[in-house]
């Protein structure tokens, strides 16, 4: 009963810290006057079990320590989520988020994430090359003959992009183990819903005919999530974690919507919203 007690109060602990990281990315894009909340809410519990649930391996006093794993957010539109969450993480000062997409940002906290930034490893920008680049990461660590892992948190948005799929067939070919993407599947993209677009479905039997080790998981459900991301790595196959997930996940009015893709809370919003998430 105690390891089981002792489990239930992770997960409660891990739920409270995205919870708070949820307020910390409105009020940073509040403040900022732009953002994109929508699709920071819903990778939320994603990255707060990455970054605090022992998934991660890293050390904010030596964020250059060749053995730290890597974290790449393709979807790096989101990064009201990510500065927020390497404030937490104890990267940077929470204070340094009040020049988040200032002109002149002492930290480069700009609304796409710049390496610059202490935690930050790459260059986000153009939708459709994360996972290009964190294959590219994992096969330097087999060079390198180090141990780390490489996670990618992809958009579904930009699953229908080319890159997107040859990286995949490459990850598969040199059977890179120590890949692990996660799909935030919160199915709404800038402008529209994501199958109007183009349907990825069915997505799970896409990434498995492409040779990855694939899950499919509720991406709000913390349990789940802390239990997927702790299996060991396949042995012959990079891994992809497709979480299910709700754009605005928390915050009602923004649920689901796409005019929450990328505008920033007013006052009113910001008041409800932080209401709503306690």
């Amino acid at each position: 009963m105690e390891g089981t007690t002792t489990a239930t109060d992770e997960i409660s602990k891990l739920e409270e810290i995205a919870l708070e990281i949820r307020r910390t990315s409105l009020r940073t894009i509040h403040r900022a006057g732009s953002g994109h909340p929508g699709g920071s809410l819903s990778s939320a519990d994603i990255v707060t079990d990455l970054f605090f649930g022992g998934v991660l391996k890293y050390d904010p006093k030596n964020p250059n320590d060749p053995d730290r794993d890597r974290f790449l957010l393709s979807k790096g539109h989101a990064s009201g989520l990510y500065f927020t969450t390497l404030a937490k993480a104890g990267f940077f000062p929470e204070k340094e988020l009040e020049s988040y997409r200032k002109i002149n940002s002492p930290l480069f906290l700009s609304g796409h994430a710049h390496p610059k930034t202490p935690g930050v490893e790459i260059a986000s920008g153009s939708l459709g090359q994360g996972l290009s680049v964190a294959h590219g990461i994992a096969l330097g660590a087999r060079l390198d003959k180090r141990n780390y892992k490489v996670y990618v948190i992809l958009g579904d948005g930009e699953l229908q992009e080319g890159q997107i799929w040859e990286a995949a067939m490459s990850a598969a070919k040199f059977k890179s183990t120590n890949l692990i993407a996660i799909v935030d599947y919160n199915k709404v993209c800038q402008d529209n819903i994501t199958k109007d677009l183009k349907d990825l479905e069915p997505l799970e039997d896409k990434w498995r005919a492409f040779g990855w080790d694939t899950y499919r998981i509720d991406g709000h459900n913390m349990q789940e999530i802390h239990q997927t991301l702790k299996i060991p790595p396949h042995p012959d196959k990079p891994r992809v974690i497709i979480a299910d997930t709700i754009k605005g996940k928390g915050v009602s009015f923004m649920e689901g919507q796409t005019g929450w893709h990328g505008v920033a809370p007013s006052d009113e919003d910001l008041a409800k919203a932080l209401k709503e998430l306690q």
